[in-house]
């Protein structure tokens, strides 16, 4: 059977972030948090795999205890076990030291329930916006990667290959790689479903397994936290407010409003300047 990892990231709601004037700092009291949206994706994707072909779905996740609550949501969609890697040794991890914690994580899960075939990763997170705990997280397991996929076309099983379409700035690109291999979950990969009832009741008696350094012996701690975060917030600033004085252009017909609104962008003289009159 196939064994699916997929790491999630409990972020704030992008859609209630504030940032306090006087700090320049993310007001983080009262706001919502969710799971990483290109997460869900991931998550999403390892499902489907599952449904197709059979596969253990495990959802592991760094962060404070409240992150629990991310992880059961991942239980109602479908996932079958959930891990939360948790300590106060942790706090103000980068990418750098997030991908290692992540990476001895996945290494750990795979003693537990069995190597990993595909890893599941978010293309980013919302509140991060790096693009690089995915990659990060390849590196440190020696493991092939496939960034920006938008869609999942072939799994197979018995030949251990995953074919995929990567999404680029220049066009697509069909890869297919050997398992085990990492992912990086674009929007377009799928439409995330909704919980059943039944997942959701299970997720309401469903208790994460819980880590801390003290579960990790050859953790190395110069690797973790801020200790192990060399990346430095030099400056965060509010971007300045720009008054932009605009116009309404109003008319009964089309034609008319075209009309003025290219006299008002390149002139009333501009049919004699193309010769457009006779």
């Amino acid at each position: 059977m196939l064994h699916l990892i997929v790491c999630i990231k409990q972020v704030p709601d992008s859609r209630e972030i504030r940032i306090d004037p006087v700090n320049n700092t993310l007001i983080r009291q009262g706001v919502p948090s969710i799971v990483n949206f290109y997460d869900l994706h991931g998550l999403e994707e390892a499902l489907r795999i599952k449904d197709e072909h059979g596969a253990r779905v495990t959802v592991v996740t760094m962060g404070p205890p409240p992150a629990e609550k991310s992880l059961k949501e991942c239980i109602s969609l479908g996932a079958d076990e959930a891990v939360l890697v948790t300590d106060r040794k942790f706090a103000g991890a980068d990418t750098l030291a997030t991908s290692y914690v992540l990476a001895k994580t996945i290494e750990k899960v795979e003693q537990e329930w069995g190597k990993a075939d595909i890893i599941f990763c978010g293309k980013q997170t919302l509140d991060g916006d790096t693009g690089q705990v995915g990659p990060g997280i390849a590196c440190r397991l020696d493991v092939e990667q496939l960034t920006y996929v938008g869609k999942v076309s072939e799994v197979d099983p018995a030949a251990r290959k995953v074919t995929v379409h990567r999404y680029l700035e220049d066009g697509t690109e069909v890869v297919q790689s050997a398992m085990p291999v990492l992912v990086t979950a674009l929007k377009e990969l799928n439409t995330i479903r909704r919980a059943s009832l039944p997942g959701m009741i299970r997720a309401a008696r469903y208790k994460p397994t819980v880590w801390t350094t003290a579960d990790f012996p050859d953790l190395e701690v110069a690797k973790i936290g801020l200790k192990g975060s060399p990346t430095i917030v030099s400056k965060t600033w509010v971007p300045e407010l720009r008054k932009i004085n605009g116009q309404v252009i109003g008319g009964d017909k089309p034609e008319q409003i075209s009309e003025e609104l290219i006299a008002k962008l390149w002139g009333s003289d501009l049919p004699e300047r193309l010769g457009w009159t006779s």
